[in-house]
């Protein structure tokens, strides 16, 4: 094989690879709009500071046992400049998944009794139950910060 074969070899396999990561991170974001949209049950109001916001939650068992905490005012802690977190006092029901990629504005529960919220989108590894996810995220980061933040669900 002579070099500049090699190079365009290589290449086309470079593109190949790099469009798969794409095609990869874009059937996940399809899976999760369309399992959101599949298990809505209700919604419900996340206020940071006097900034309102709509949440649709989900409809499973974790959040009915959820909606009974509420309403709940909660001091989130910041963490990996992409989400708050609040440990509850009450574990909740888990039906955890791996979600592949959140979505700015995903509400989700870590373990049985960690609250998150995910204020930026991306690829994960790790394991969530799904809460809800808030409607208008344009302004969501503007208003969580990058510090710990007060936050009420109503």
């Amino acid at each position: 094989m002579n070099k500049a074969f090699k190079i365009i070899l290589v290449s086309f396999m470079l593109l190949c690879g790099c469009q798969k990561q794409e095609s990869y991170q874009s059937s996940y974001k399809q899976t999760n709009q369309t399992q959101k949209e599949d298990n809505l049950m209700e919604q419900r109001t996340l206020k940071i500071n006097n900034q309102s916001f709509s949440i649709d939650l989900e409809d499973n068992e974790t959040v009915q046992k959820f909606i009974e905490l509420l309403p709940l005012t909660m001091d989130m802690q910041e963490l990996n400049g992409n989400e708050k977190y609040y440990y509850m006092e009450t574990s909740l029901p888990t039906n955890s998944e791996k979600v592949g990629y959140i979505d700015a504005g995903d509400i989700m529960l870590f373990g049985d009794n960690c609250l998150v919220l995910f204020y930026k989108s991306f690829s994960t590894s790790y394991s969530y139950t799904r809460i809800g996810h808030i409607e208008n995220v344009e302004n969501l980061e503007t208003f969580v910060g990058h510090q710990n933040v007060t936050v009420t669900i109503e």
